[in-house]
C-alpha cells in the first residue's frame, strides 16, 4: 500500500485540507550544505532532518514544510571552526548570515500560524551558537502567536543506541552519518571515507563504526519523541486558543526591532571569536559582523 504523502510541496489541496483536519501540525526541517566528511552528502543536516519529519508525519499525523536549506556558517564562530576543520578547499555552503537564519524563523512561524495549524515542530540539523538564539527567538514569538511551538536540533534524542561509551562522534561523527544512512541510504557511500586526505572535510569520529540500523533505532526515537511534544502541545492550544488572530508582516517586524533586534549583540551566533581566521583564508572575508548595519 503507498505511504500517505506528508510532504507539504507535493501535495494537492484536497490532501492538505484532509491532513490538516485529521492533525494540524506542521514539521519545519532546517539545514544547509555543507562539508560533512568525503563520505557523506552536503545536505547531510536538512535531508536528515526532512526525512524524520516526513516519517513522524506518516506516524504521528501532520504536514512537513518544505525543507530550508539556507542556514547560519561563514561568521563569528562558524568561520573560526570551519577554518580549522574544512580549510580552503571549495566547502559547498548554502549559507546565510545568523540574524537573516533568525529573522527567516520568525516569518516561517506566522506562516503556520496564519494557516491556523496547531503545534509547529523545529527540526534543525545543523547546530552551533545559534541553539542558544533559537530558544529565544521561539520563546519571543510564542508570546504573539497561538501555535504551540517546540525546536530541536543536531543529531535528536539523548538515547544511546550504540551501547559502547563512545559517544555520536561530533559533527559528521558516526551519530549523524548513522541517522543519515537510515534515512537516505543514497547520501552516504562509506567507500569514500579516506582519513589520508586533507582536510578531512569537517569529518568528525569513528565513522567506520557507523551502524545503519543504529541509525534507524534513533530515527524511531525522534519520531516517538515528536508524537509525544505534539500530542502534549496539542492539548495546550486546544485548552487555551479561543480567538485566533494571525500576525501581518508589519507586526512581525515590529517584533524583530522592539523584542529580537535589541538582543542580537547578546546572541551566541552573534559573537567574534578570540582568534579570528588567518588573514588569505576564505573564510576571513565573511567572519566578522557588521556592527553597524545590524546591531
Amino acid at each position: 500500500m503507498a505511504q500517505r504523502e506528508v510532504q507539504w510541496e507535493r501535495m494537492f489541496p484536497d490532501e492538505l485540507e484532509a491532513a490538516f483536519e485529521a492533525c494540524p501540525v506542521v514539521y519545519l526541517p532546517y539545514g544547509l550544505c555543507e562539508p560533512h566528511g568525503w563520505h557523506n552528502a552536503v545536505g547531510m543536516d536538512a535531508i536528515r532532518a526532512h526525512q524524520c519529519s516526513c516519517k513522524s508525519a506518516r506516524v504521528n499525523g501532520g504536514i512537513v514544510a518544505p525543507p530550508f536549506y539556507w542556514h547560519c556558517h561563514e561568521s563569528g564562530g562558524y568561520a573560526a571552526w570551519a577554518d580549522k576543520k574544512v580549510g580552503d578547499v571549495r566547502p559547498w555552503l548554502s549559507a546565510i548570515p545568523p540574524w537573516l537564519f533568525l529573522k527567516n524563523i520568525c516569518y516561517h512561524i506566522r506562516a503556520v500560524d496564519a494557516l491556523g495549524f496547531q503545534v509547529a515542530v523545529l527540526f534543525s540539523g545543523h547546530s552551533g551558537p545559534h541553539r542558544l538564539d533559537v530558544p529565544v527567538v521561539i520563546e519571543i514569538m510564542q508570546a504573539h502567536v497561538d501555535v504551540q511551538l517546540y525546536s530541536m536540533m543536531s543529531v535528536g534524542t539523548d538515547i544511546d543506541r550504540f551501547g559502547d561509551d563512545k559517544g555520536l562522534g561530533g559533527h559528521a561523527g558516526r551519530g549523524e552519518t548513522s541517522v543519515l544512512w537510515a534515512v537516505a541510504p543514497d547520501c552516504v557511500d562509506m567507500s569514500r571515507m579516506d582519513d589520508s586526505r586533507a582536510p578531512n572535510f569537517a569529518m568528525g569520529d569513528h565513522n567506520d563504526l557507523s551502524d545503519r540500523r543504529a541509525g534507524e533505532r534513533m530515527v524511531d526515537d525522534i519520531v516517538a519523541h515528536f508524537g509525544e511534544k505534539a500530542h502534549e502541545l496539542q492539548t495546550v492550544y486546544q485548552a487555551e486558543v479561543t480567538d485566533h488572530q494571525a500576525l501581518s508582516y508589519d507586526d512581525v517586524e515590529g517584533i524583530w526591532e522592539e523584542e529580537i533586534r535589541p538582543r542580537l549583540k547578546d546572541f551566541a551566533s552573534m559573537q567574534s571569536p578570540d582568534e579570528a581566521p588567518p588573514e588569505g583564508s576564505r573564510w576571513a572575508t565573511s567572519w566578522r559582523i557588521p556592527e553597524g548595519r545590524v546591531l
